[in-house]
């Protein structure tokens, strides 16, 4: 999987200093960058163009990230890296539950940026299969459309889906009837970027589940097996 070449991010951040700062690191290395303050120039600058990827601060005047992240995934995938200056626990949980692809606290190194673009670009770029030759992943009336990137329902109706969400979910397809634990997954889909944060899987997990699960608080597709990890339980078939 690669990242796009001289990919543009959109970083909303209302401290100039600390958003000058990162915009040159970044083009310095090879990304096309525009500065948003706040909400309404977040949204001025994507209507003007395609941005692969958003730098979102938690703290922001007027509509705060959560909010942003939030207001985003109802009609858009592109993959977010959400900024804050708290490090507490509870704040990355909250972030990856509405959709944020990944979290980096403040202070931060640039280049830890840069590291954790790139590795978010790479897990949410469209992708060829793992398995040459296979673009469709088809279970229990789900399919998981790898070339597009997309989940569609029994009825062909496409499902709002983040690409950590489908990046998990794709991981699972290729390996069903195995036990895999949060480090494995977290091996398979984030290549340890985002460090040793296991919760990140059951959060990630649990919104899978509410989208594809007839009975998401007793789940048959994706089962979590004690001191193990997770199982995916029904046969998987390629096209």
């Amino acid at each position: 999987m690669n990242a796009p070449a001289n990919p543009h991010i959109l970083i909303v951040e209302d401290d100039r200093e600390i958003a000058n700062l990162v915009a040159r690191y970044l083009r310095g290395n090879a990304c096309r960058v525009t500065l948003a303050g706040d909400g309404a120039e977040m949204d001025r600058a994507l209507v003007d163009g395609r941005v692969d990827l958003i730098v979102l601060d938690l703290m922001l005047p007027g509509e705060d990230g959560l909010s942003l992240c939030r207001r985003l995934r109802e009609n858009s995938a592109i993959p977010i890296l959400m900024l804050t200056a708290k490090a507490e626990e509870i704040d990355r949980i909250v972030g990856l539950e509405i959709g944020a692809d990944d979290y980096l606290a403040k202070p931060f190194n640039p280049r830890e940026l840069l590291a954790r673009i790139r590795a978010v670009l790479r897990r949410t770029g469209n992708e060829v299969a793992e398995e040459e030759g296979v673009r469709r992943m088809h279970f229990v009336g789900w399919t998981l459309d790898v070339s597009l990137r997309q989940v569609l329902s029994a009825e062909g109706a496409r499902i709002s889906i983040t690409g950590a969400e489908f990046d998990l979910l794709h991981a699972l397809c290729l390996r069903p009837g195995r036990v895999l634990s949060r480090d494995q997954l977290l091996d398979l889909t984030q290549g340890r970027s985002a460090g040793p944060f296991e919760r990140s899987i059951d959060v990630l997990v649990s919104r899978i589940r509410q989208k594809i699960e007839r009975d998401s608080r007793n789940p048959e597709i994706i089962r979590t097996i004690r001191s193990g990890g997770y199982l995916f339980t029904p046969d998987v078939t390629r096209s």
